[in-house]
């Protein structure tokens, strides 16, 4: 005599699928980003600072601030004008200096503020990821790009 298993579906998934997504990724949107600026703030830095030190490092010959605002805009709800304003601020502090040509460049001061920030983006990293496997976000990831593409974004995240 075969028997057949009989799948029981799991309340839990049954109840978690009819969740409205638009919530909870708003909710973790929130509670993420303002635990990373929280900490960030602790080591006197600003997440769009944060921004700005790595791209300028990243690019030997510097940035142009179109080039910052082009690339790193679309992450703020100020737009540009909190990409000038973090340029602007990484000037005064002399984190970054500009050139006769218009491009910024990271200095001694900066390459420091960039480690001493590092310090905290890892520690962060690791209590926004506690409990998470990698294989579990991944497949948040995975399923997040491809709600903003069934929606009509755009999924790529600038580096």
């Amino acid at each position: 005599m075969t028997t057949t298993k009989l799948e029981i579906p799991n309340p839990d998934t049954a109840n978690l699928a009819g969740q409205p997504i638009g919530y909870w990724s708003w909710a973790a949107n929130k509670a993420v980003i303002r635990h990373i600026r929280s900490a960030m703030a602790r080591v006197d830095i600003t997440q769009p600072q944060w921004w700005i030190l790595n791209r300028v490092d990243a690019a030997p010959d510097g940035m142009t601030r179109q080039e910052l605002r082009d690339l790193l805009a679309p992450n703020l709800d100020e737009g540009t004008d909190g990409i000038d304003l973090a340029l602007d601020s990484a000037v005064v502090r002399g984190w970054v200096t500009g050139t006769d040509g218009g491009r910024f460049l990271l200095t001694g001061a900066g390459r420091e503020a960039k480690e001493r920030t590092m310090e905290v983006v890892v520690r962060v990293r690791g209590e926004i990821h506690a409990g998470v496997t990698d294989e579990e976000y991944a497949t948040v990831v995975r399923v997040l790009q491809r709600m903003v593409e069934n929606t009509g974004g755009v999924k790529a995240l600038a580096r």
